[in-house]
């Protein structure tokens, strides 16, 4: 385990040296990112759930997480009411939603294999209906325009996004127990081998150590918030409910995530001036993030 965690570490830390040394750009980060979200984890997605039996209860994970994604932002709502609006609105954003595809994925394939990437597979179900649903519409709230309700977009959002119609068209077959072509696995099974190096080496490119001291308060506020909750309510639940262990685990470390990197696209169209403050957030969230999955997985594999 200490040998994985030492390779994740190095790509992470290749990413981030090509930056430094300029044979890669942040901005290159916006077509890696394509790449991964639109070929290597669909891919992923593909070949983990054409073999495998979904059983029924990892239905409930989606709802779990969709019912947390709620109750994180109501806690947010009264924690955070006294921010300045722009960055209440862009913390109620971060509030919820997490980042399995880029950060979750790599680690639990090194961790757990096939079978840890069907459980967070159904947890990143739920997880999009927060990132494209909740978070965006409350950072619409906050925005100068106000709350621009339109469910025809938020359904275009789960749509265009080419791995939550991956996992449910997966899915949906798994259930019907109809199984892709050997052909066509036997490709997606090389392309899913690019995921876990390219995601790695993507947050080693968008890693930053640099902060505005001004944001340190609204930071530790933050944070003490989203891991504090998470923690709280993922080990509540780890020991109330009464399924497998891989499932409680899921919640346990899926509530511990970094934050999606969706909100920065999101802080752009709703004119918060808080974009830097997210980015110095989103590489504290990892960096913490990391260090609590190398933990459980020390103690747990």
């Amino acid at each position: 385990m200490n040998q994985e965690f030492l390779y994740i570490i190095i790509l992470i830390g290749i990413g981030y040296l090509f930056k430094r040394f300029d044979i890669l750009k942040e901005r290159d980060g916006e077509v890696i990112s394509r790449v991964i979200f639109n070929i290597t984890l669909p891919a992923l997605i593909i070949v983990s759930l054409n073999s495998v039996q979904i059983e029924p209860s990892l239905f409930l994970l989606p709802a779990i997480v969709m019912v947390f994604g709620f109750v994180s932002i109501t806690l947010a709502f009264f924690v955070f009411r006294k921010e300045e609006k722009d960055i209440r609105g862009t913390l109620m954003m971060l509030a919820t939603g997490y980042n399995v595809g880029l950060f979750a994925y790599p680690l639990v394939e090194a961790i757990w294999g096939s079978k840890g990437l069907l459980y967070f597979g159904m947890f990143d179900i739920g997880n999009s209906f927060l990132v494209f649903g909740l978070s965006y519409l409350v950072g619409s709230y906050y925005s100068e325009e106000g709350l621009a309700l339109k469910p025809i977009g938020i359904l275009k959002k789960f749509g265009r996004s080419i791995p939550f119609m991956t996992y449910i068209v997966m899915s949906l077959l798994n259930i019907l127990n109809i199984h892709l072509p050997a052909g066509v696995i036997d490709v997606t099974s090389i392309l899913s081998k690019a995921n876990m190096p390219l995601s790695l080496i993507l947050l080693g490119l968008y890693l930053s150590f640099s902060f505005d001291k001004n944001s340190i308060r609204p930071i530790n506020k933050y944070l003490l918030f989203r891991y504090g909750f998470g923690l709280l309510f993922g080990l509540a639940l780890f020991f109330i409910l009464p399924y497998d262990e891989m499932f409680r685990f899921t919640i346990l470390i899926g509530f511990l995530l970094p934050i999606g990197l969706s909100v920065i696209p999101y802080s752009y169209e709703f004119n918060f001036k808080t974009t830097s403050l997210i980015g110095t957030i989103s590489n504290l969230c990892i960096m913490i993030s990391m260090l609590i999955l190398y933990l459980f997985a020390s103690l747990v594999v």
